[in-house]
């Protein structure tokens, strides 16, 4: 994909300023006044945690975009990732609200982004597999089809986002904001992922991206406990589309067969593999509340669980990536 590297960059920036946003606007709208027992949050009640970490994850997808699903720049935005998390309980902890703290933080992510993608372009020039005009390499195919996978049911947790009461405006403006930059990512790493780009394949994506924003917009318009179903149906969209950008054309013509059965996993996988995650983590794990204690934050009241359906979304996008991560012919299970 010949303007990869830019447009990964540039919906990473964007990510990053969705960070800042919710770091400073929407957290501290989640945080309940008083320690008063009567007072404690319930469940979901720190949605624009989740928020913000799905945005996070977005900037690591853009950094694996903008890298071609290249080797060093995906470790290097795992890395960059968890670094952020990390710092993103320490910021919260300090509780940064207002303009001038939401623009410093934007204006210092991204120096932080553009100067790591500064030395991973430095660090690459002149090798072969940098030239722009080269075809992916199988492992950077399968590298950028998983990210787009990571991306697509992540773009489920956040159109399907809830709080204790669904009626704050900030919450479906966060969650439509951070699906629709998912959905582009998701399509955009999708058709790097492509052995060739051709119209068809363009055009499929543009369709693809906008039946995906569209269904983003149907799930946030259904109310709150009756959102599964559309769910369920714009994952199946989204991912059975992934699979229809990157895999091979034999002949120039996809193979129905494979789309099918990856349609059929679309359909299944990611409410099950969410289910499979979210369980142990409110039962097993108590994840959400380790991070609610290192940023300081109200615990969730006993009655309630404080999950990180964030993480959740992650470990199930890794899942539905070790499914569906196959672009080559002679590397389909």
């Amino acid at each position: 994909m010949r303007f990869a590297r830019s447009v990964g960059l540039l919906l990473s920036a964007a990510a990053v300023v969705l960070w800042a946003y919710g770091v400073t606007v929407l957290q501290p709208l989640t945080e309940p006044i008083g320690p008063w027992s009567e007072r404690l949050p319930g469940n979901n009640a720190y949605w624009a945690r989740d928020l913000r970490f799905m945005a996070i994850m977005a900037v690591a997808v853009g950094l694996v975009l903008a890298g071609r699903g290249h080797l060093r720049w995906s470790r290097w935005a795992v890395l960059l990732g968890g670094c952020w998390v990390a710092a993103d309980v320490a910021i919260d902890r300090v509780d940064p609200i207002g303009v001038r703290a939401t623009v410093l933080l934007a204006v210092g992510g991204c120096a932080v982004l553009g100067a790591l993608a500064a030395t991973l372009w430095w660090r690459e020039r002149g090798a072969p597999s940098a030239q722009g005009g080269e075809a992916p390499s199988a492992a950077d195919r399968r590298t950028l089809t998983g990210a787009a996978c990571v991306a697509g049911v992540l773009t489920l947790v956040a159109a399907g986002i809830e709080s204790p009461t669904d009626r704050e405006p900030e919450l479906n403006q966060g969650a439509l904001a951070t699906a629709a930059l998912l959905v582009v990512l998701a399509v955009g790493a999708a058709l790097a992922a492509a052995p060739a780009r051709s119209r068809a394949r363009v055009g499929l994506a543009a369709g693809l991206a906008v039946a995906a924003l569209v269904g983003v917009g149907l799930v946030r318009a259904v109310g709150p406990g009756t959102r599964l179903l559309p769910e369920t149906a714009l994952g199946a969209v989204l991912l059975t589309g992934v699979t229809l950008l990157a895999w091979d054309w034999p002949g120039g013509r996809p193979i129905w067969r494979h789309h099918a059965l990856a349609a059929l996993a679309a359909l299944l996988g990611p409410v099950a593999f969410l289910l499979a995650t979210a369980i142990p983590m409110m039962i097993l794990l108590p994840i959400g509340a380790t991070f609610t204690e290192l940023a300081g934050n109200s615990p969730i009241n006993a009655a309630d669980s404080d999950l990180l359906v964030s993480l959740c979304g992650l470990l199930s996008g890794l899942a539905m990536a070790l499914l569906l991560a196959r672009p080559a012919v002679t590397d389909r299970r």
